[in-house]
């Protein structure tokens, strides 16, 4: 297709899904019924999917499974999650039940301070923009007072803004570093209010300042947006037993203490296992994430930058053995929410915040912290005991049957045949074809 679309956003939806069938899938004469066909059979709940984006053609869906048995700080909890890949919710549910026993999870939240900035720049002396902003800042909490109010009223808002001069780093740059607590809420649109308000602020009560020179009082704002870096909205998850209860696979206690230990500091020194490592992790976070209707993008943006802080990339998990005690534990920079959002709107979404019986954020930042140690100790026990392939392959052989368009019968006496041979997709493919040919 060689010519520009106009006014697309402002096509019908039935116009949108001719143009796609007749343009861009010409060959798939059954792109608009397929693009039909995941259309919700409720009108209204249709409706309201499309009206989460733009240009809506249909919806894609997502497993939505449970994860049971997580003991976390004493109390049972069953983990809705929404993924795509193979063995995840089976391995964070052993690793649940392999804790259940062994005292189940501990969380500490450590923090709940979010973080947005007003970017300018600022050529002149420093001296005199340090005096302004102290003028300044009663000003800026003053301007926003009617957005803060309702938040205010249940213990959050605003906590601190601060002046960074970033001259250091690009010549003029200085901020606004601004610190808030959004409690219940992921609370982007409150903070991007206050920060844009701030930004309007800057630029009115500089253009007044009396001892700036006239390029001073022009200092140019560039934005006011949130961080999704939110290092002090950390949670820590933990789980511990005696050395002597990891005895499996034939192994010793102190033997698989050994090897997992080795695995986790693999991971510590050696960036290309640490991002393998670390996104064995975001499996079970991004799950619970996704089905709780929360940003998963920002999550491991913040994430992966936290693993990056001291100048390196690295593992976001650690191991210790001391006094024949193993003690395994993460900690995760989380900014999450349960209530305004998808949380709100999305009728899946509020599903999985009633099975996690109707948590308040710090809560889903245990919760979420736990689901990603689990998936964590799950993956380095396969690793360093079974491989990592045995079971993910066997959990993978219905994917590779209905690739290859298995039918009912053909599925059970292959899934038969598999628990006792090795899983590849050409060992399923072979297996499939002697079916056929009645061997």
């Amino acid at each position: 297709m060689d010519i520009p679309v106009e006014g697309f956003s402002k096509w019908t939806k039935a116009e949108k899904l001719d143009w796609i069938a007749q343009q861009l899938a010409p060959d798939s004469t059954n792109s608009k019924k397929l693009l039909e066909s995941y259309w919700h059979t409720d009108p209204k709940v249709q409706r309201l999917h499309e009206e989460f984006i733009e240009n809506t053609l249909s919806n894609f869906y997502f497993p939505f499974a449970v994860a049971p048995n997580f003991l976390i700080d004493g109390k049972l909890h069953t983990l809705p999650m929404a993924i795509e890949e193979s063995s995840v919710v089976a391995a964070a549910s052993k690793a649940a039940k392999f804790w259940l026993d062994r005292g189940g999870f501990k969380t500490w939240v450590l923090g709940t301070e979010k973080v947005g900035q007003v970017h300018f720049f600022f050529h002149g002396d420093t001296k005199k923009l340090e005096g302004f902003f102290k003028l300044l800042k009663p000003q800026l909490l003053e301007r926003v007072s009617t957005l803060t109010a309702s938040m205010e009223k249940r213990g959050g808002g605003i906590t601190d803004i601060r002046l960074r001069d970033m001259g250091h780093a690009l010549k003029g740059y200085h901020q606004l570093h601004c610190t808030f607590e959004t409690l219940d809420a992921m609370g982007a649109n409150f903070i991007n209010s206050c920060l844009e308000a701030f930004a309007q602020c800057l630029r009115e009560k500089a253009l007044a300042h009396e001892a700036f020179t006239e390029e001073e009082k022009n200092l140019e704002v560039v934005m006011g947006i949130l961080s999704n870096y939110v290092p002090d909205c950390l949670v820590r998850a933990q789980v511990s037993c005696p050395v002597r209860d990891l005895a499996q696979h034939g192994m010793s206690g102190e033997e698989f203490a050994r090897k997992f230990s080795q695995a986790v500091r693999m991971a510590q020194v050696e960036p290309y296992r640490a991002v393998t490592h670390n996104k064995g992790i975001m499996n079970g976070v991004d799950a619970v994430v996704v089905a709780t209707g929360n940003d998963f993008r920002a999550v491991e943006a913040g994430v992966h930058a936290y693993a990056s802080r001291n100048g390196a990339y690295t593992s976001l998990s650690h191991v210790k053995t001391e006094n024949g005690l193993f003690t395994f534990w993460l900690d995760l920079p989380l900014a999450l929410g349960t209530v305004g959002g998808l949380t709100a709107l999305h009728p899946m979404a509020k599903l999985a915040l009633e099975i996690l019986q109707r948590p308040s954020a710090p809560e889903l930042m245990r919760i979420v912290a736990v689901a990603g140690l689990a998936q964590n100790f799950a993956a380095l026990r396969s690793l360093v005991t079974t491989g990592i392939q045995k079971g993910h392959m066997k959990m993978h052989l219905l994917n590779i049957l209905n690739q290859l368009g298995a039918d009912e019968g053909e599925k059970q006496k292959l899934l038969e045949h598999f628990k006792k041979n090795r899983v590849t997709h050409a060992s399923v493919k072979e297996g499939l074809e002697l079916l056929r040919a009645g061997s």
